[in-house]
């Protein structure tokens, strides 16, 4: 049975002047879903569209061949008499420049529903037309951190030697797989340069915005890709949002209460990581996961009607 070829499935441009001549072109991956926690990942990619007049398009993904509508219905206006205003899903690559003028690209959108490996070829093709050099991706999980500790980020790499950083990990974890995990792997098996920064996102603000950790895994992408990015705007709406957290958390002690739980187990656990003994806190009850829960569901409800102040 013959194959499906990747051009039936991406249009790349052919003749990019900004691209000729270059020794190295770092590419990035930004997908919204799975690995995405606190849309981190996919603020960090409105970040640097919006810093650079939102780029120009260079190939663009056939999304219907990957999107589930029914699964991520797009949003659509009703007005008065009719609809207007479909807002249809795009997965793109873009050429993008830093403060520097320095061209990289990224590539951003949902992530794809099905037809994984279909997908890794189309980007293989992007990769290998575009001349791109290193490919890094960015994403995020729900942990059971508090917001008030430094944000962990988990390195990994196709290459062993393209990890700069340590992980807090020890031995093999079975995790659910996503297509930004799929693509480093085909990548390697094709020769060419992945990594990617997974940030661990406080499990009660997983559901939302939450710019600190996109600043965080923007800060590791401008080390790995070597490229120089303006993160004041981003650091502003990371300040406010931790704002919006410490006034809740001043008026509701129950949450609080929870949050300071985590605090003592973190610190434990660190403590214990730093002395090289066990890494089981004694004292220190962790929240049932019923708690956690309750507690999250008023905590969103909170930060929500906050946000919302007098508006209808």
């Amino acid at each position: 049975m013959a194959t499906e070829r990747p051009e039936r499935l991406v249009h790349i441009i052919d003749e990019v002047p900004a691209l000729d001549e270059l020794d190295s072109l770092t590419m990035l991956v930004a997908l919204d879903g799975f690995l995405d926690a606190g849309s981190s990942a996919a603020l960090a990619a409105k970040h640097l569209v919006a810093g650079s007049d939102g780029g120009s398009v260079v190939a663009t993904f056939d999304v219907d061949q990957f999107h589930d509508y029914r699964a991520r219905r797009p949003a659509v206006s009703f007005l008065r008499d009719h609809y207007t205003a479909y807002d249809a899903p795009r997965l793109v690559v873009r050429l993008l420049h830093d403060v520097g003028g320095t061209p990289y690209l990224l590539l951003h959108g949902p992530e794809p529903d099905n037809r994984w490996e279909a997908f890794c070829r189309s980007v293989h093709e992007v990769v290998e037309r575009l001349g791109v050099t290193l490919v890094v991706s960015m994403g995020s999980v729900p942990m059971a951190v508090p917001h008030t500790r430094p944000i962990a980020v988990t390195h990994h790499a196709n290459d062993p030697s393209l990890i700069t950083g340590s992980n807090p990990w020890q031995g093999e974890l079975r995790v659910p797989s996503s297509a930004q995990a799929l693509l480093e792997i085909r990548l390697g098996e094709w020769g060419r340069d992945a990594l990617g920064f997974v940030a661990h996102v406080p499990h009660y603000l997983a559901q939302l915005d939450y710019p600190r950790a996109s600043v965080e895994l923007l800060e590791h992408v401008e080390r790995a890709g070597r490229l120089t990015l303006d993160l004041e705007p981003l650091r502003a709406l990371g300040v406010e949002r931790e704002e919006e957290i410490t006034r809740y958390l001043a008026a509701n002690s129950e949450v609080g209460e929870v949050v300071a739980a985590l605090e003592r187990q973190y610190d434990s656990f660190a403590e214990a990581e730093a002395n090289g003994s066990s890494l089981l806190a004694e004292d220190q009850p962790i929240p049932t996961g019923e708690e956690i829960g309750q507690q999250f569901e008023q905590f969103l409800a909170g930060l929500e009607d906050d946000e919302r102040g007098d508006q209808p």
